[in-house]
């Protein structure tokens, strides 16, 4: 499959066949199984050793959406067994993924602002707050905006500029009207990729590198949330667009969703948008309510 999956969808699988590995070594003693012995204990027993397993060197847990995760690259690979016939019972039938439910971090507009507005005197650090804002106003994840070319920033009929890119996770197109402050992003280091000369549009470090920088600039916002650079696509979908009104089907696609569901897993309605809505609703009423009234009685 390594053909026709990710990089990075790969890497999780061959951490789930690690886990595997480990399980079948610890709990029966031998580096291998035959496929029919795979059954209903075998997956609940391997669900608990993935929730309790603690590694020598001191790293992350799986917590229970992780734990899920690997049970799911497991399915897959069992639910091919069965279309190819080479199990009989499909051991994850009374068993079902139980994924917990979690508040995705992003950022208000005081906390956008706030960002904005602090300038930092390390180079790197404006570099990865200003490539962290431009996917805050694009919605681009940070593999999309670090392969992102200056050939694919395309002026359009109405005379604004557009994205148009396809997302390195799904392969869809997404075509973005490029937002004021995006632009001016793209202008600020408009003459440094130039120099550079590899066609790049931004400055984009490493991913481990971007994460680590900007905890740094997130903690001297004084912003107490657990924020990442995926964060900013959470960001875009609600503080950007859903709450200033832009309807989520448009969202949607901006976002390369190829289904409405994904969107609304990442749209919130922010209180101060339900506020505004029922201002204008209650401001509506009371205009038909003044319009009845003053109707005649017939």
């Amino acid at each position: 499959m390594d053909s026709v999956l990710k990089y990075g969808t790969m890497k999780n699988y061959y951490s789930t066949e690690r886990y595997l590995h480990k399980f079948l070594n610890d709990k029966f003693k031998t580096p291998d199984i035959y496929l029919k012995q795979l059954n209903y204990r075998f997956i609940v027993d391997f669900e608990q050793y993935l929730l309790r397993y603690r590694p020598e060197k001191a790293r992350k847990t799986c917590s229970n959406n992780g734990a899920m995760k690997h049970l799911e690259r497991l399915m897959k690979m069992t639910n091919l067994a069965l279309k190819l016939e080479w199990l009989e019972k499909d051991p994850f039938k009374h068993f079902k993924l139980s994924y917990k439910k979690h508040d995705r971090s992003y950022l208000s507009e005081r906390e956008l602002k706030l960002i904005e507005e602090t300038i930092f005197k390390g180079e790197g650090y404006e570099k990865v707050k200003n490539v962290f804002l431009f996917s805050c106003y694009t919605g681009l994840s940070y593999i999309d905006v670090k392969e992102l070319l200056a050939q694919q920033l395309v002026l359009g009929i109405n005379g604004n500029y557009w994205l148009h890119t396809k997302r390195a996770k799904t392969d869809e197109m997404v075509k973005i009207p490029l937002l004021p402050k995006a632009k001016a992003i793209i202008e600020k280091y408009k003459e440094i990729m130039l120099i550079e000369g590899n066609g790049k549009l931004l400055p984009v470090f490493s991913n481990q590198k971007v994460n680590s920088y900007l905890k740094v600039i997130i903690h001297s916002c004084g912003i107490h949330k657990n924020i990442t650079f995926h964060s900013a696509r959470h960001t875009f979908a609600t503080t950007v667009t859903l709450s200033n009104g832009v309807p989520i089907e448009t969202v949607s696609k901006m976002l390369g969703h190829a289904k409405l569901s994904t969107t609304q897993i990442y749209a919130r309605v922010i209180k101060q948008k339900v506020l505004s809505d029922m201002r204008s609703l209650c401001s509506k009423l009371n205009k038909k309510n003044q319009a009845e009234t003053r109707v005649p009685y017939q």
